[in-house]
């Protein structure tokens, strides 16, 4: 026992409060090591194989060829360049989600390729110009990158095959801070999942 100093009346012996205490400490550090254990894939856990975003990166993530996510080539510093995939981006006004006439039919494109390529699975990338806060964007490019879900779904694709993503103002694919640049930023991009 260890005897502790109680207040101004003396000592007493308190063995119980320790052993507690290193009780629940002991405990703290179980909980952390098992919540450090790796998971496996999981579907829609956001790691490979999954449609939940940006963990899902890498060789076994199952993006197809060319139609890779927006983040992973911006990680190979290739965004901007060269072949977007098989299914073509959209892209949007000034704070407008709305799907332009123009667009009507690179989304049929895009549905009729989904519609051959049936096993394939599609992200919706929902993109932002640098104009306005973070948060105005994230919540612009999720309504963005939905439209276009939507619309595809009224195409006939099954919703379970789309998945969304907002990546607000974060990826643009040009840099320059002009009208010109900014419209290309306004965009979906449609990254193909196996």
């Amino acid at each position: 026992m260890i005897p502790i100093q109680h207040g101004h009346g003396g000592w007493a012996d308190r063995p119980r409060r320790l052993t507690s205490a290193a009780a629940v400490a002991s405990l703290v550090v179980v909980l952390a090591f098992l919540g450090c254990s790796s998971k496996k894939n999981q579907p829609g856990a956001g790691g490979p194989g999954g449609l939940g975003g940006p963990g899902g990166m890498g060789p076994e993530s199952g993006i197809g060829p060319g139609g890779g996510s927006s983040l992973g080539k911006f990680q190979k510093g290739t965004l901007g360049e060269g072949d977007q995939g098989p299914l073509k981006d959209i892209h949007f006004g000034y704070n407008d989600y709305t799907i332009q006439p123009q667009d009507n039919d690179i989304l049929r494109a895009n549905a009729d390729w989904l519609q051959q390529n049936s096993t394939t699975r599609v992200q919706v990338e929902g993109h932002c110009d640098e104009r306005g806060s973070e948060e105005y964007n994230i919540a612009l490019g999720a309504k963005r990158a939905q439209a276009a879900k939507d619309y595809l779904q009224t195409l006939g694709i099954n919703a379970d095959r789309i998945s969304t993503i907002s990546y607000g103002k974060e990826l643009p694919i040009c840099q320059d801070h002009t009208e010109d640049c900014w419209s290309q930023n306004r965009r979906d991009h449609f990254a193909v999942q196996e």
